[in-house]
């Protein structure tokens, strides 16, 4: 069953003239080349690159085997393989300029955010998103969007606000959104055997995939604290802390958490550590001085006007987050 977590950008459809085209050069490239040759059909080659043969819907659209009444394929063509790319969040990206960066239109930013996680705020510094690939879909006579959720998507059950019934302009180009055009490992390994002058393709999404397993781990983190488990607390933090590659927010709300732990367990100097963490990625970052025990902040206060304590020109400013802490003591 395919995912259908970018089916409800159909809603928007927009018209993508000029959708940039990247290749296996070009860095964060997303679409591969593989030349045909012998017994290969389209659904072989689909089932080859992203283990599905219903994929030949995308290989016909992308490189224009629909045209003129349809085109076979022949020994020797050079089809293009699109797949998804990965992008790492640095200081400063937004979800429009994202849009604007990878589908050439700041409005179709939704693409993005419907594929990870559907959130309206931006992007956390650091997080790998996933950037669905934008099939450019040139539609046929009495084509329906409704029709091309079914062909792309695998199912119209999640697209029921589509403008059912209407009928789009023969030759109007639609942005398809594919969020689960991955290559398979088959396929990541055919495109590194045919591109040895280049890196193999990476697989990407393995860091994403971590920062979901960290997020997925941070309630249990806040109920060791809330509940007073505080040696389990102090253990799990560290452990995620180990793991790297973590989101700006996630570092906050785990030093976050360490530092309530660590108070609790009479260790004012390492939650001061912990704490200073917090500040130098987020400076503007408060406590709660209702909920938040007199013990707790007082080593914020340490950690924030201490002798060592960060300066707001050697922060690194971050989104803001919830400053609600809470302590058993």
């Amino acid at each position: 069953m395919r995912a259908l977590a970018v089916a409800a950008c159909m809603v928007a459809c927009v018209v993508a003239w000029g959708v940039p085209r990247v290749h296996a050069q070009e860095p964060g490239a997303s679409v591969f080349v593989h030349t045909v040759r012998a017994g290969d059909t389209l659904a072989s080659i689909a089932q080859k690159y992203y283990g599905d043969p219903a994929r030949e819907s995308v290989l016909v659209m992308e490189n224009g085997l629909n045209t003129q009444g349809g085109a076979a394929i022949v020994v020797g063509l050079r089809l293009d393989i699109p797949a998804v790319a990965y992008h790492r969040v640095v200081e400063g990206d937004t979800w429009a300029g994202l849009a604007e960066r990878f589908y050439g239109d700041a409005h179709r930013a939704f693409a993005l955010m419907d594929s990870n996680g559907g959130s309206s705020t931006q992007p956390d510094v650091g997080a790998e998103i996933l950037v669905p690939y934008p099939l450019r879909h040139v539609a046929g006579q009495h084509e329906t969007l409704t029709e091309l959720a079914q062909l792309y998507y695998g199912s119209n059950g999640a697209v029921s606000t589509l403008r059912r019934g209407n009928r789009l302009t023969r030759g109007q180009i639609i942005l398809v959104p594919l969020a689960d055009l991955l290559l398979s490992d088959e396929g990541r390994a055919a495109v590194a055997a045919a591109h040895t002058t280049v890196a193999p393709p990476p697989a990407g999404g393995e860091v994403r995939e971590q920062q979901a397993r960290i997020d997925a781990d941070l309630p249990t983190l806040r109920e060791d604290v809330r509940r007073g488990r505080y040696a389990e607390a102090v253990a799990l933090a560290n452990h995620l802390l180990g793991q790297g590659n973590l989101t700006g927010n996630q570092a906050v709300t785990i030093e976050r958490e360490l530092g309530t732990a660590y108070v609790a367990l009479d260790r004012d100097d390492l939650a001061v550590i912990a704490f200073r963490e917090v500040i130098a990625r987020q400076p503007d970052t408060e406590l709660d001085s209702v909920r938040t025990s007199p013990r707790v902040l007082h080593a914020w206060e340490e950690a924030k006007h201490g002798p060592h304590a960060v300066t707001d020109a050697g922060a690194a400013p971050d989104a803001s987050v919830d400053g609600g802490v809470h302590d058993g003591h």
